[in-house]
């Protein structure tokens, strides 16, 4: 079970260096159709070898919408659903994720900002060979102690 089945993390809960539990998102030829066509992204470089290899890329390999949702996967594990992401920055695709691979997204926060509740998280995408996305960062707000857990946000960010 996963962070985001269950209440949420607070703010309070976090420290700067804390590392994110990584997951990993084996590459089946399946799951890239899937999420090709889940994100209408009908490009054949995503879901055929013969025509991904046409074109120079090595394999079918993961889209950019599949990668974000990878990092972003990451993330909402560790702090749950109540966690507002707010910006996603350096995300930076260096090296094709393909089908056969295992990519295997990790971050560590590196940043606590206590008046905006919000932490800066280092998140990059590797494979058996390196960095294949990133480094790069993503914010997120999360809320107080002491505030209802499992909610979509405090009430103070609703301007209430």
């Amino acid at each position: 079970m996963s962070r985001a089945d269950l209440p949420g993390l607070t703010f309070d809960e976090v420290t700067v260096g804390e590392e994110l539990p990584a997951v990993a998102f084996p590459l089946t030829s399946y799951r890239l159709v899937m999420e090709a066509g889940a994100n209408r992204d009908f490009n054949a470089m995503h879901h055929n070898t013969a025509f991904a290899r046409s074109a120079g890329a090595p394999d079918m390999y993961a889209n950019f919408l599949f990668l974000m949702g990878m990092w972003e996967r990451c993330v909402r594990d560790w702090a749950g659903a109540s966690a507002q992401i707010l910006a996603l920055r350096g995300f930076r695709m260096r090296r094709f994720n393909v089908v056969g691979s295992t990519p295997t997204v990790t971050g560590r926060v590196v940043a606590a900002d206590r008046g905006a509740r919000e932490v800066t998280v280092e998140m990059a995408c590797r494979d058996e060979s390196g960095i294949t996305v990133g480094p790069g960062s993503i914010v997120v707000r999360l809320p107080h102690r002491g505030h209802s857990k499992g909610t979509a946000a405090c009430p103070h960010d609703q301007g209430e």
